[in-house]
């Protein structure tokens, strides 16, 4: 593949797309497809890597466990998760697709 766009699944899809595009030592770069999905419920992420995510088309609610209210991002949206920040997807949009581009990448240990 060599287009973001290209081959996306059908919006009916019932599991999301994720494709890696690029892996090297420290970095990995994927794109996500999400057509209505969610975390599920109590589910969150606590990854040991940060992850920089663009959101490139559709619409999503993104929640972090240390913020109130979830974040509502569009197309043109990026945030930078810091490792071990725990957040989940509550809601993206079906039609159209929402299309990520996630950037995980790794981080020094911290001195103690």
């Amino acid at each position: 593949m060599d287009n973001l766009y290209a081959k996306l699944p059908p919006t009916t899809s019932a599991e999301e797309e994720f494709r890696q595009l690029l892996a090297r030592p420290g970095i990995r770069i994927e794109r996500i497809v999400s057509t209505g999905q969610a975390s599920p419920p109590g589910f969150w992420y606590d990854q040991p890597d940060g992850e920089w995510v663009l959101l490139l088309q559709g619409a999503a609610h993104l929640r972090f466990a240390d913020e109130a209210q979830a974040r509502s991002l569009e197309a043109g949206d990026y945030v930078d998760i810091a490792p071990r920040r725990r957040h989940r997807v509550d809601w993206t949009s079906r039609d159209p697709a929402t299309l990520w581009l996630a950037v995980h990448y790794a981080c020094p240990p911290t001195p103690e």
